[in-house]
């Protein structure tokens, strides 16, 4: 009995050492120590033995279950660590290899020209006024010194939700709104950004939606000389310093004097082309004197306050800065259109 137990360690052992893997370890393990093992039908046959030999037989069977078992484990851990060895080669990352390009996105050309406009007046000291786009007609067109039944109401064909309420057709209602709240107390120095809406047929210049952005400086002594000089600051700041511009009059209920701005064309530098139709100038906005109607009309006292106002569409701006020659490229969210502004490729 005692030999037939050397002999199960003997070969348990042997047969631990060239196990391969851990299936075949536990294989091993449940053949010799099971309960249907050799080792367990060896010790059946202890009952045959002395009372003295007995002990010895069972510290011997003992002895050979631990070294089995000590063998068991100590080859358990090796293939464990060698499994894990294995795994860790085969999943291994090679951190010279070139990182995949994640593609992020970015801001909209129109975003990028609004937030440019307004760094810039926001650095001349200005702030920026936000109003509803579902305004009333009183601040649409009434306290801008446009009653019912004035015949330019026409040049801004709306879109009525009832007769006082409508999408509104400028941003200039944030003026008259913001105006009213300084209570006839100046300085007002504000820029409007915002969307507008028209009754118009979409083509490559026009939009029943577009975009506008509203200049409004009231306070003491304001002069047209102001009103130039900040127009000249916003040209050669948005499109070059080698950029002239000049001032045509013109006709706005608003404002009294009116003028529109032209800017020299880019293209030919002012001595005529196809894009200024020969002219060497592109108009690009509307501004004025604010009428003293509309400055009395949100509690401004006219003989004591003047101001100027402009107005300007960031598609207009966008087109002539970018070259884009059809304003619905800026709706239809075509990626290949949009990601020519990228800054990240």
């Amino acid at each position: 009995m005692q030999e037939r137990l050397k002999e199960l360690q003997t070969e348990a052992l042997e047969k631990i050492s060239t196990a391969a893997d851990l299936k075949e370890l536990n294989d091993i393990r449940v053949s010799y120590l099971g309960k249907k093992g050799p080792i367990t039908e060896v010790l059946k046959g202890m009952g045959k033995l002395s009372a003295e030999e007995r002990p010895k037989m069972g510290a011997l069977a003992n002895e050979v279950r631990d070294s089995i078992s000590a063998g068991i484990e100590e080859k358990q851990k090796h293939l464990e660590e060698a499994a894990v060895l294995e795994k860790l080669s085969a999943e291994k990352i090679d951190v010279t290899l070139p990182g995949r390009p994640v593609k992020s996105g970015n801001h909209h050309p129109l975003t990028r020209i609004i937030e440019e406009i307004e760094d810039l007046f926001i650095g001349m000291g200005y702030t920026v006024a936000e109003g509803p786009e579902v305004e009333k007609d009183y601040y649409n067109f009434e306290a801008l010194n446009l009653p019912k039944g004035h015949p330019a109401r026409d040049m801004q064909d709306s879109f009525y939700i009832t007769e006082e309420i409508l999408l509104r057709t400028h941003t200039s209602p944030v003026q008259a709104r913001t105006m009213e709240k300084h209570e006839g107390k100046g300085p007002v120095k504000i820029i409007c950004p915002g969307k507008v809406y028209r009754r118009d047929n979409d083509d490559a210049t026009h939009s029943h939606q577009f975009m506008q952005i509203e200049g409004l400086v009231v306070d003491e002594n304001i002069r047209m000389t102001d009103l130039k000089g900040t127009l000249e600051v916003f040209a050669k700041k948005m499109f070059g310093d080698d950029r002239e511009i000049r001032l045509r009059p013109s006709f706005f209920p608003f404002t009294e004097p009116s003028v529109e701005m032209d800017i020299s064309c880019k293209i030919c530098g002012g001595k005529g082309c196809s894009v200024c139709k020969g002219t060497g100038w592109i108009e690009i906005l509307g501004a004025g004197m604010v009428h003293p109607n509309v400055l009395e009309m949100a509690g401004f006292d006219s003989k004591k306050y003047t101001g100027f106002a402009f107005g300007m569409g960031p598609e207009r701006i966008a087109m002539l800065k970018y070259g884009v020659d059809d304003i619905r490229h800026f709706y239809t969210n075509d990626v290949r259109f949009l990601k020519q502004f990228s800054i990240h490729e």
